[in-house]
């Protein structure tokens, strides 16, 4: 069927078939779809869905349009995807974590666009630290060190890359069905045997609503499966943020206090989420009995100290400091100004507006607008409060780490805004809300 025909059916409400699907993709990889087709397909599968068929259809084709891995590993392969949130630096600590367990984790992950955080910009915060590689330096590292956390190549799903530009500019980035092809033609790319979604919902996430969020999780999953890969979904809450810091050092701060002290208070959200999200995938990998003895088996890794040698040689590997581990706190960049954020009243913190946090590191220069929008890594959000935690009046908040001062004051009423305080108790909502297998 021609791009024109696909788009005449999509114009009269009909789904195009699997044939047609990919011939579309075909031509978005090769260039001989127009922005303008792509356009209309577009705004098309927004107004007509593609039906779980159609979606299965159309990832397979974004896959197989570009380079697809391909192991042979003594263990499983398997990969995380998160849909987005504030301070969420999970992937640090899970890929390290799961690789210490005996599985292979080639984490193919992207920079933070909006108020969300990108794997990529937190590690760019290492000094030497490298993200870009073709993918046989990719699969030797993951062979030598049992994961390594990179950026997509141009012959990853081409046909992603060009659809994702329009959609951008032709308001159609919420479409259900473009979301999901978009988000598993890259991780299918990789070729793991099982992946994990970490679909979130709350105020920071991608998707606020409830409701959304888990038809978004539930089409990820039957689509992962149509297309052969044992995929579960995980709705977890971004009614705060995962870590007690947004920013790019501070995120990689989080994630080293989750990987040498997983007991402490600053990381019990962290590795609560890191344990669900890897009992999860050793269990779909085979390498454990169920999620259960998964998530204990990713504890052990932690409290070992394994995790954070693995993490330690994935950063040498990638070209990061060989001492890493032991020096983490001395290699990380820090913000000139430190500004403390006091309660003015005592309460009890109700809620947390987790996008306007996002929001404030954004524009302190931690976070991106426009593709092209250079990064301070040394800027966010540090020991921030809790949902449900007893605040005296002249307690800290949260500390702002900023550029120069009127920076951090202008975030500081940025933070103090979007904490609400109530003067009974509260009780947060559960991190793991729901599994979808």
């Amino acid at each position: 069927m021609s791009v024109r025909a696909t788009l005449s059916r999509l114009r009269r409400g009909e789904a195009p078939g699997a044939e047609a699907l990919a011939a579309f993709a075909e031509g978005l990889a090769e260039g001989t779809v127009s922005d303008a087709q792509a356009g209309a397909f577009a705004m098309g599968v927004c107004h007509t869905s593609l039906g779980s068929s159609g979606r299965a259809a159309l990832t397979r084709a974004m896959r197989d349009g570009g380079e697809v891995l391909h192991w042979d590993l003594p263990g499983p392969v398997v990969d995380k995807h998160s849909t987005g949130g504030v301070g969420d630096c999970v992937s640090l600590v899970l890929a390290p974590a799961l690789a210490a367990c005996g599985a292979y984790v080639p984490m193919i992950s992207g920079r933070g666009l909006g108020h969300t955080g990108g794997t990529l910009d937190k590690l760019a915060a290492i000094p030497g630290f490298r993200t870009e590689m073709q993918a046989d330096e990719l699969q030797s590292i993951v062979g030598r060190v049992g994961c390594a956390i990179v950026g997509a190549t141009a012959d990853i799903a081409p046909a992603d890359r060009r659809l994702y530009a329009v959609r951008d500019v032709t308001g159609t980035v919420e479409s259900l069905d473009l979301i999901v092809a978009s988000i598993l033609a890259k991780k299918l790319a990789e070729g793991p045997e099982a992946l994990v979604l970490d679909v979130k919902t709350g105020s920071g996430a991608f998707m606020a609503d409830e409701t959304a969020a888990r038809a978004l999780a539930a089409a990820l999953v039957e689509t992962g499966q149509a297309n052969g890969v044992m995929t579960s979904a995980i709705l977890t809450d971004m009614s705060q943020p995962a870590a007690t810091s947004a920013g790019n050092a501070l995120e990689v701060i989080a994630a080293m206090e989750a990987l040498t002290e997983p007991d402490g208070r600053a990381a019990l959200r962290l590795v609560a989420l890191t344990k669900a999200l890897g009992g999860e995938l050793l269990a779909l990998g085979g390498l454990a009995v169920d999620a259960e003895d998964g998530a204990e088996r990713i504890g052990r890794a932690l409290g070992s100290g394994a995790a954070a040698e693995t993490f330690g040689r994935m950063v040498q590997a990638q070209g990061g400091p060989g001492d890493f581990p032991d020096r983490w706190r001395d290699r990380l960049p820090a913000a000139p100004v430190v500004a403390e954020l006091r309660a003015d009243r005592p309460g009890v913190v109700a809620r947390i507006d987790t996008r306007a946090l996002g929001e404030a590191v954004v524009e302190l220069g931690g976070g991106r607008l426009r593709e092209d929008d250079r990064i301070d890594p040394t800027v966010g959000i540090s020991h921030l409060v809790s949902l449900g935690m007893v605040v005296g009046e002249g307690q800290p908040l949260a500390r702002v780490h900023a550029a120069d001062g009127p920076s951090a004051e202008r975030a500081a009423a940025q933070v103090a805004g979007a904490i609400r305080f109530t003067p009974g108790p509260v009780t947060p909502p559960a991190l793991i809300q729901e599994t979808l297998r």
